[in-house]
């Protein structure tokens, strides 16, 4: 019984964060989408008339939630960002890289080498050097909302 109790507890993640788009960046895509339906709309009578909108604004809904299907978490001691996971073994040292700075990080500073998760609307990166000699990746670079938290978990 202690097992699989203790089996269950190792799956339950440290941190978990999923990195979706704010509502802020909603309206704008579906009025673009409901306004290139209603230019069709304007052009053809009937069941044409009404098809465009069935289309585009599904379309720009799922388009919307693909973006924000990333994750962050570390779960059973591996670090994971999207479907990319790095034993915490590996984890060398972890540098928070606030939002004025990404740019930096992200351009003249970016190693071509390194594994890159951005979300644009997602404020901090956090920069996760690694220390597998086996591994030709020098870090990682990811989006993460709640970075300061997740770099005193990859600290311990």
């Amino acid at each position: 019984m202690t097992e699989s109790v203790s089996a269950v507890a190792k799956t339950k993640p440290v941190f978990a964060e999923r990195l979706y788009v704010p509502w802020w960046g909603w309206p704008l895509p579906v009025i673009a989408a409901v306004l290139m339906a209603a230019e069709v709309h304007m052009g053809y009578p009937g069941v044409r008339a009404w098809l465009p909108y069935l289309i585009t604004v599904p379309l720009v809904i799922g388009v919307m939630l693909w973006l924000g299907r990333a994750t962050v978490r570390v779960v059973d001691d591996e670090l994971w960002v999207g479907d990319a996971h790095v034993p915490l073994r590996f984890v060398d040292e972890v540098e928070v890289i606030p939002a004025k700075a990404k740019r930096k990080a992200l351009g003249p500073d970016l190693d071509p080498a390194a594994f890159v998760a951005h979300r644009g609307w997602v404020g901090p990166v956090l920069r996760v050097y690694l220390n597998d000699p086996a591994d030709p990746t020098p870090y990682w670079l990811f989006s993460v909302r709640n970075a300061d938290k997740l770099a005193a978990i990859l600290h311990n």
